[in-house]
């Protein structure tokens, strides 16, 4: 008993040194307050109190306005930096070469890569304008410029709390723009992708993805595009008309090729491309066409080839009001594969004989063309073009609906196609102003054949 009630007081006498250090430590803290001796005594212990606080106190006390600030400051600047990087090195001439000393700069710069997900982001922002937006080295240059084995997951709760989220998704990031611009990763990608981010990590998984799809609708497309589309204009609207017609012996002409000639006062003229298809079919068609009915050239459609934009017009007809005429199959037409078979099967009653077929109301189309200007001039030449072929268009009176269009397709035809405007605006105000008269004129002859 004797021994536990001396353990015991030795263990208050060290509580009680302990209190006594921290009450000298506050009181040196309170030079000023304690060695005023005008002061009271309570004055003094409440000084002292101020400084006791809780925890929630502390934890619940406001961040500066200005630190955040600052933060914000720094992240932009941080993506300004690396923009200037890009500038700086490359100030003309912007290739793949220079793109690639950007990159060296950097990953020499330090050795830490301090900055490289803000590095990665501007440069694969930059990389179309150095026109390497489509080559694997340069992406899996920039995947190099990861630290190696830093951002790979050592367990599996590393895995499943999404180890390095920022990185992960800079490395998605590039991923997704090789995807964009239908690059297939190689074995290189496959490497440094394990390097930096390990096997099961989301850039792995994107990888995995990509190489799953990316065989197997390749060649899919049976009317594929190229990547280089051909500058001549002449050439590109030959191969948009090939595209949009939906025969094989349809003929493409070339009515018109592009030229600049001199007018009488000295001015430069500068004479579009007229390029015009039309297969034999649509020749009966228009052949069988009723010279008392007229025919419409409308246009311009729009037609997007990878990046371009290219527009065509067509020559068409409205629908004829009477009904179809079923012709005859002629059994010795094809012996190989017949029109017609007679053959009597027993049907069922749940065998319909019926097909639900809907009928458009649209009119056939006679021709199609693809001029650098949309005029009614430039139109008109292609259709005194269609005559040679088809001289029934003699006899047919010919509408043009065109509407606006884009104006590099109006160019110089806008100084003929504003007249016209003014000309069908002019027409439709003095037909109304003649309207207006006559309903004033009206109220008159009543009033006269009152009196």
């Amino acid at each position: 008993m004797k021994c536990v009630r001396c353990l015991l007081q030795l263990q208050s006498l060290r509580l009680l040194g302990q209190s006594t250090r921290c009450s000298a430590q506050y009181s040196s803290l309170l030079p000023s307050a304690s060695s005023q001796p005008g002061l009271p005594h309570s004055t003094q212990q409440q000084v002292s109190r101020s400084f006791h606080s809780s925890s929630a106190c502390s934890k619940s006390r406001p961040v500066p306005t200005d630190f955040l600030k600052d933060q914000d400051g720094k992240k932009d600047k941080s993506l300004v930096v690396q923009k200037d990087l890009f500038e700086e090195v490359a100030k003309d001439i912007k290739t793949k070469a220079t793109f690639n000393k950007v990159v060296e700069v950097f990953t020499k710069r330090d050795v830490r890569r301090r900055g490289h997900v803000e590095f990665i982001y501007a440069a694969l922002k930059k990389m179309p304008e150095f026109g390497v937006e489509r080559d694997i080295t340069v992406y899996n240059k920039l995947l190099d410029v990861f630290p190696k084995e830093v951002f790979v997951p050592r367990n599996f709760i590393q895995r499943m709390f999404n180890h390095y989220p920022r990185q992960q998704e800079c490395g998605v990031q590039v991923l997704e723009q090789m995807e964009n611009y239908g690059i297939t990763p190689n074995v290189e990608t496959k490497v440094l992708l394990v390097q930096i981010f390990g096997d099961r990590s989301h850039p792995m998984k994107k990888y995995q993805r990509i190489m799953y799809w990316f065989p197997r609708f390749k060649h899919t497309n049976p009317f594929p595009v190229p990547r280089q589309l051909p500058e001549d204009p002449v050439d590109l609207a030959r191969f948009s008309l090939t595209r949009i017609a939906n025969d094989l012996d349809a003929k493409v002409t070339v009515y018109q090729v592009p030229f600049t000639d001199v007018s009488e006062s000295g001015e430069d003229i500068t004479c579009p491309h007229i390029v015009g298809i039309q297969s034999p079919s649509q020749m009966e068609l228009l052949a069988q066409h009723n010279p008392s009915r007229p025919v419409f050239v409308e246009g311009p459609f729009p037609l997007w080839l990878r990046n371009t934009c290219v527009y065509y017009y067509v020559l068409r007809a409205d629908p004829t009001p009477e009904e179809k005429k079923e012709e005859p199959y002629d059994p010795e037409r094809c012996f190989d594969y017949p029109l017609q078979l007679d053959i009597d099967l027993e049907r069922d009653l749940g065998d319909d004989e019926e097909f639900d077929v809907e009928d458009l109301d649209e009119g056939p189309v006679y021709a199609m063309c693809m001029s650098g200007q949309g005029d009614q001039a430039t139109l008109n030449q292609w259709i005194s073009g269609l005559q040679q072929t088809n001289p029934i268009l003699g006899q047919v009176p010919t509408l043009f609906r065109l509407d606006s269009g884009p104006r590099d397709l109006q160019g110089p035809a806008e100084t003929e196609s504003g007249p016209r405007h003014q000309t069908d605006t002019e027409t439709h105000n003095q037909s109304r102003e003649e309207v207006q008269d006559e309903e004033a004129e009206e109220p008159r002859r009543t009033q006269g054949m009152k009196q």
